[in-house]
């Protein structure tokens, strides 16, 4: 009952993320400014992204409740707090403020802190660290396309 209490907690941290990320990027994606700018010729269509944070989400909430149930302290609690602003933070720096660099420098961090965290933990949950991999391959394919239009634009 524990481990179910815990996954629908992280559940709605993680989509409520989701949801402040999207009221911070506004219209982001289909704003002049974005349109305009130069993409990665690999950058997904746009109704990727929401089926790729959706499963994301699901996978870390299930992450974090194995790594929860098995290590509660507030390391883990702030580890996943800064996770949770950065999160958010990029939807806001990239596309509200139109900021390609501190967008890439954002996901730059938050690529280190969930490799931290798939690392790190990987000892205490051992392969239900898996489920926090679709996280880390996505921020990488995100970064990448952070950075092209940090290069290119």
């Amino acid at each position: 009952m524990k481990k179910i209490m815990l996954f629908f907690i992280f559940l709605l941290i993680n989509f409520g993320a989701l949801g402040i990320g999207t009221l911070l990027m506004e219209n982001g994606p289909t704003t002049e400014w974005y349109m305009d700018l130069n993409k990665a010729p690999w950058t997904p269509p746009g109704w990727v992204f929401g089926t790729a944070w959706s499963t994301i989400m699901i996978c870390f909430s299930i992450y974090m409740t194995f790594l929860y149930d098995a290590l509660a302290s507030n390391k883990i609690a702030i580890l996943f707090a800064i996770q949770f602003l950065l999160n958010i933070n990029w939807n806001f720096v990239f596309f509200n403020q139109h900021s390609i660099t501190l967008g890439f420098i954002n996901l730059i961090l938050l690529s280190l802190l969930v490799f931290y965290f798939l690392i790190a933990f990987y000892n205490v949950i051992k392969l239900k660290s898996l489920f926090i991999v679709p996280y880390a391959v996505w921020l990488c394919v995100a970064t990448s396309l952070n950075l092209y239009i940090l290069m290119y634009n």
